[in-house]
């Protein structure tokens, strides 16, 4: 985890709050990507859904990353868990990457600990944001 500027939406931090109180009475409650979400929450700078910047990465865009060792691209939606399927390229918002790129933008690398060690990633592109393209309850 690093420790640059991260930004969430009003919109975001409110369902990823109750998402964490919600996850409390399931399997959840044991993971520490649960807490991991919590301190990525209290440490966003937190604006309006029109005010955020369109190279931010909030709920619901689809982004590439380019992982930083083996150059190798992947392209992911961050979701909600109920929404997510791999093969499907839908991450959940509690996998340790989900986690790790939410509020970077377009440029930055971040680094996050997973099962298999540390990772590095490149944000690219982003292919979707839902605020940019005026879909701001999504």
């Amino acid at each position: 985890m690093e420790n640059k500027p991260i930004y969430l939406t009003e919109f975001d931090r409110e369902r990823l709050q109750k998402l964490i109180v919600e996850a409390q009475s399931t399997d959840y409650r044991k993971s520490e990507y649960l807490e991991k979400l919590r301190t990525e929450i209290a440490r966003a700078t937190i604006v309006s859904s029109q005010d955020i910047p369109g190279d931010v990465i909030t709920m619901n865009s689809i982004v590439r990353l380019k992982d930083t060792d083996t150059k190798e691209e992947e392209t992911y939606t961050l979701v909600f868990p109920e929404d997510s399927d791999l093969q499907q390229g839908k991450l959940s918002i509690l996998a340790p990457i989900g986690t790790a790129m939410l509020g970077y933008k377009v440029g930055d690398i971040f680094e996050w600990k997973v099962p298999a060690g540390v990772r590095s990633l490149q944000i690219i592109e982003i292919i979707y944001q839902p605020e940019s393209s005026g879909d701001f309850d999504r």
